[in-house]
């Protein structure tokens, strides 16, 4: 008897294309997960990034060395594509903004009637901005022995000069100083733009990006950072990595915004990307595993539940942002403060 042995080649996998971006960090543990590297590899794309404050991007990074922009919202991404000449877009996931902050914090701002109990927790914005324009400090809330410091009632953001996240903290404190309407026009951003100047100015130093502050909530704890704007995204994904202690809990602004990112395509290997990130079903999975929420609601809904975050089932209380022009004058009138 003969025996024949025919092996047979294995496919070789596709030549990796080299695709460059910059991104908002909220992004970057996303995008240098060994999962999602792989993923893109079986679509023959290597993905190299950069990440930098939203704004930034959109207004002081050069991108002509890349070949994709990947801010956190949809007006930086407008003026990326303004500026490029650009009428590409996608939006691939999306996460609301929210407040992390500690147990002790959210029952005394319960107590000062900013916060509401439920089945998830909510903040009162409009509460919050009548605590800090009658310059109600920490130590003068009523039974607080948990966090008696002389200091300001303040939710701790980014840069506004530099940062998306600060330019939505904006957008939600200028609707509700409006009166519960979106700014439009120069009397409104006149009326608005003291109070508004005063939430980033009495901070004092703020970080270029969300993931300073955010990481310093993680480390530190409430001492210097009671409550942090963050991304939804950045406490799911930082609990499904084991980096929530007990103690720390997530607040939902009422209202809030949505915050979609927004990536804009600056050449064909980034039209790529954007294209994968936005129809592949793995690289969809792997963006719910950070915790962002995409198309499919339920990885998202999943993902929470196994890392135990009571999160947002149906975001209800969400505002509109203002149009680019008029978040443009109100970041620059706050931006003019700094000096």
């Amino acid at each position: 008897m003969v025996v024949v042995n025919i092996s047979q080649k294995e496919t070789p996998p596709p030549p990796l294309t080299t695709v460059r971006g910059v991104i908002g960090s909220e992004k970057k543990a996303f995008f240098e997960d060994p999962q999602v590297l792989k993923a893109f590899a079986a679509k023959g794309v290597k993905v190299e990034v950069e990440p930098a404050g939203s704004r930034q991007i959109a207004t002081s990074i050069d991108l002509g060395r890349y070949d994709f922009a990947f801010p956190s919202s949809a007006p930086a991404g407008e003026l990326i594509q303004r500026k490029r000449h650009v009428s590409a877009k996608y939006t691939p996931f999306s996460s609301p903004m929210v407040i992390a902050t500690f147990k002790p914090i959210a029952a005394l701002l319960t107590k000062a009637g900013v916060v509401k109990q439920g089945a998830v927790l909510t903040f009162n914005v409009d509460r919050y901005l009548e605590l800090l324009t009658t310059d109600v400090k920490w130590s003068q809330l009523t039974g607080n022995t948990v966090y008696p410091v002389d200091k300001n009632i303040l939710v701790s953001t980014t840069d506004p000069r530099t940062s998306n996240s600060a330019a939505m903290y904006l957008a939600i404190a200028s609707y509700v100083a409006n009166g519960g309407a979106i700014v439009h026009g120069a009397a409104a951003e006149k009326s608005v733009l003291p109070l508004m100047t005063q939430l980033f100015t009495s901070q004092g130093y703020t970080d270029n990006t969300s993931e300073g502050p955010f990481d310093e909530y993680l480390t530190v704890g409430m001492g210097p950072t009671p409550m942090v704007w963050i991304y939804e995204a950045q406490f799911v994904d930082a609990a499904a990595r084991g980096r929530i202690k007990p103690g720390m809990v997530l607040i939902y602004p009422s209202p809030t915004v949505l915050s979609k990112h927004t990536l804009v395509p600056l050449t064909t290997a980034g039209d790529r990307v954007g294209r994968l990130l936005s129809t592949d079903p793995e690289l969809q999975r792997l963006a719910a595993e950070h915790g962002f929420r995409s198309g499919d609601a339920t990885q998202f809904a999943k993902v929470a539940a196994d890392h135990h975050v009571p999160v947002a089932k149906d975001l209800i209380d969400v505002v509109d942002i203002p149009s680019y022009d008029t978040l443009e004058h109100l970041l620059k009138g706050v931006g003019k403060a700094y000096g």
